[in-house]
């Protein structure tokens, strides 16, 4: 199973489909259930687990927490060691943490879950147990196990990596903002890029997107500009060997030539995180402005953006929203939206009827 940000299920379902190794047994509330025999390194998922267990969720009292303790102690702790390490996991277990979750009201709370079976399973496999409770991280070596209660299941499940799939190798510098690696995957695949291609992203802060693009298809040209000399010392850490250009630039005026860019993929800086700054201070318009500029006829933009108001600015620029999609990330509720140029999308419409006409028969 891989577990997602609220809002990415499809695209963590259609990466899935697209390994060619893989099918899907179901998608629910940010997780996608799937099969394979590969090992599959899945960018748009927050992590990915051996699924341990699934039966019906638990009542909401305390006294049914004696039912996930019975869950635990029924686990194949040989199998799932031997399963985890033939998918290029780590081998035994170490120590044990979990994390648990839960929808509906309950009288205990997420550390009541954990503790109750993460001791059983530490017991069973003779390691120690971490329990979360108190805030403090787990030791090194430990394995990562969660428990899901969402009123219809409760799932058990094991870690397949040593870390979470969202943790990033790459990701070694930060800054206010930055964006979610799995958000941004989900962003350079909804591009739809191709090698050769020019990439744009405006406010590139640490390079996430970037990084991102290059990792969905190497090859393309990527450039990022920002105001931040900190974000620029960021993204290029970040982005170490990778073929990505790194320059000082103002998105609202940005110095590159009109309709020479194929694909923008930004996060722009609207206020929730980090302030606009330079020549969009203000003036939100000039970004939309600089996006309808530097977009060849042919281009797509994918960009993140916390509400749905400013698509004005777009629409009267002639880039058409052709999807969008609501997220749930960290207390926010962005938006990605995928914009391209309203006279090509009218263009392409006409064509396909031409085409369609002259196939008939007479």
């Amino acid at each position: 199973m891989a577990r997602c940000v609220r809002g990415l299920e499809p695209a963590l379902g259609t990466e899935i489909l697209q390994t060619g190794s893989a099918t899907i047994d179901w998608i629910g509330h940010r997780e996608v259930g799937f099969r394979t025999g590969d090992d599959v390194r899945l960018r748009t998922a927050d992590d990915v687990f051996l699924l341990v267990r699934r039966r019906d969720d638990v009542g909401p009292h305390k006294r049914d927490l004696a039912a996930l303790a019975e869950m635990a102690r029924t686990v194949d702790l040989e199998g799932l060691a031997r399963e985890r390490r033939i998918r290029g996991g780590p081998a035994g277990f170490g120590g044990i943490e979990i994390s648990a979750s839960f929808l509906g009201r309950r009288t205990y709370n997420r550390y009541d879950i954990e503790d109750a079976v993460g001791g059983v399973l530490a017991e069973r496999a003779g390691v120690p147990y971490h329990s979360r409770r108190h805030g403090e991280p787990p030791p090194p070596g430990h394995s990562g196990w969660r428990l899901t209660l969402d009123g219809t299941h409760a799932t058990l499940l094991l870690r397949l990596g040593r870390r979470p799939a969202h943790r990033r190798a790459y990701k070694n510098a930060t800054i206010p903002g930055t964006l979610h690696p799995p958000v941004a995957a989900a962003m350079a695949q909804a591009a739809a890029l191709h090698p050769g291609q020019r990439v744009l992203d405006p406010c590139c802060g640490a390079g996430t997107l970037l990084i991102e693009a290059h990792h969905t298809v190497p090859g393309t040209a990527l450039l990022g500009f920002d105001l931040d000399p900190a974000a620029r010392r960021a993204a290029r850490q970040n982005a170490g060997p990778f073929p990505i250009a790194v320059e000082h630039g103002d998105a609202g005026a940005l110095p590159v030539a009109d309709r020479s860019i194929d694909r923008v993929l930004c996060n722009p800086p609207w206020g929730e995180q980090v302030g606009a700054g330079g020549r969009l201070a203000g003036h939100p318009e000039r970004w939309w402005r600089e996006l309808a500029r530097v977009l060849t006829d042919e281009g797509r933009a994918v960009v993140l953006l916390p509400e749905a108001r400013g698509l004005g600015h777009a629409l009267a620029l002639g880039l058409a929203p052709v999807h969008v999609q609501q997220l749930s990330l960290f207390g926010s509720r962005p938006l990605m939206v995928q914009l391209e140029r309203q006279h090509d999308r009218k263009r392409s419409r006409a064509n396909r009827r031409t085409t369609s006409t002259g196939s008939s028969p007479r």
